[in-house]
């Protein structure tokens, strides 16, 4: 029996990952997490019957644990769990003894702080948060060299990656291969892109995810943030990561070795496969009946990313290159200028502009800890309240 903690249980990625559950009787969700979807939240403990759980929002909590012992009194309930809140209840859900994998899908740099307590624990990390590396993976990776944990990637390309490396025997990379769909506005110009509405932007060609990362795979930012994310993973630098526009989403990520050999991981874009890899690697387990067809597909297309046109895209590059504090500063400035933008107090191209803003105003530092960059972030959003 896995026992797991899902971090993000109402999200996209965590309740796709409660999917993977439904289907393995030796899975087990032993905590839940959420920021304050209790509606969703409270059908999960019904079917899931988890022993703690969070809800960030410390009022959104309360009022679940109302309605959990309303439902007890009445006899609808077995169990109750028990019910925290704020990052201090984040991390009890982390590291909660039971569990041998934490699954990190929180969006944004709160997945830091639970992130390293989970690792502490020892606890197996399933990663989709991919803010925890971009922003902290000088502080993440060696702990989890250290505590002898794995981190095994939630996200499709990453998780791409990782499939591809497997029975490599340790033979040297020459890049990856790092693929993109290029969003809903691939063959959009400039011009046009000047005049993207909220809802244009979270239209998503290929892919069903939560409004931030769907408004960063438009704008390509979530592309940089991979970008950072598949270099403290594998170990390489930057510049041997090639970002590469496959439009159809079949060719997840591809890895070329030195003798110039490419090895890809296709499917068709569905996150089950490896949030269900992460969970039962080395073993992969029958998902579901659709599976991809080549005949059907017919061809592949692949393009260069436009670097001016997806400047945030040339900006993570900028970051990554300056390394220190400047990725934690990418990356908050990132998730800023996006809260904005959903909320129609700036323009979709004002986003790019607010990181570029933020990365010219910033005197990088050299190894920050995760105070540090957990100011950044404040500092950054206090600036554009």
């Amino acid at each position: 029996m896995k026992n797991i903690s899902v971090l993000g249980s109402t999200g996209s990625i965590g309740t796709q990952t409660l999917d993977i559950v439904r289907i393995n009787d030796d899975i087990k969700a032993v905590a839940l997490a959420a920021y304050g979807n209790i509606e969703l939240l409270f059908e999960q403990i019904k079917e899931f019957s988890p022993k703690l759980v969070c809800v960030y929002d410390e009022n959104k909590a309360l009022e679940l644990k109302n309605r959990l012992n309303d439902e007890y009194a009445k006899g609808e309930l077995k169990n109750i769990p028990e019910i925290v809140s704020g990052m201090d209840g984040l991390i009890e859900a982390a590291v909660i003894e039971s569990a041998d994998t934490v699954v990190t899908a929180v969006v944004g740099m709160i997945g830091i702080k639970p992130t390293i307590a989970a690792i502490k624990a020892h606890k197996n990390i399933a990663l989709a948060n991919k803010e925890t590396l971009v922003c902290a993976g000088h502080i993440i990776m060696p702990l989890a060299k250290k505590e002898g944990v794995s981190i095994l990637p939630v996200d499709s390309e990453h998780s791409a990656i990782f499939q591809s490396l497997q029975g490599s025997a340790g033979n040297k990379i020459n890049k990856i291969l790092l693929t993109a769909s290029g969003g809903p506005f691939l063959h959009k110009s400039l011009e046009e892109l000047k005049k993207v509405t909220v809802e244009d932007a979270l239209k998503h060609p290929n892919w069903n995810m939560g409004a931030k990362v769907t408004i960063d795979s438009s704008t390509m930012v979530n592309k940089g943030l991979e970008v950072c994310e598949a270099s403290w993973l594998f170990n390489v630098p930057a510049s041997d990561i090639t970002v590469v526009i496959q439009p159809q989403s079949i060719i997840h990520s591809a890895v070329e070795f030195v003798d110039g050999g490419v090895i890809a991981q296709l499917g068709i874009p569905d996150m089950h496969l490896p949030i269900s890899y992460a969970l039962t690697y080395p073993e992969r387990r029958f998902i579901n009946d659709e599976h991809l067809d080549l005949f059907s597909l017919g061809k592949l297309d692949f393009i260069k990313p436009d670097l001016e046109k997806f400047k945030g895209l040339s900006l993570a590059f900028r970051a990554i290159e300056e390394g220190g504090s400047a990725p934690a500063v990418f990356n908050a400035a990132d998730e800023v200028a996006v809260a904005l933008f959903l909320s129609k107090r700036i323009s979709y191209m004002d986003i790019p502009s607010i990181i570029e803003k933020e990365l010219d105003e910033h005197d990088t530092i050299k190894n920050p800890d995760v105070d540090t960059i957990i100011a950044l972030q404040d500092e950054i959003r206090a600036k554009h309240r």
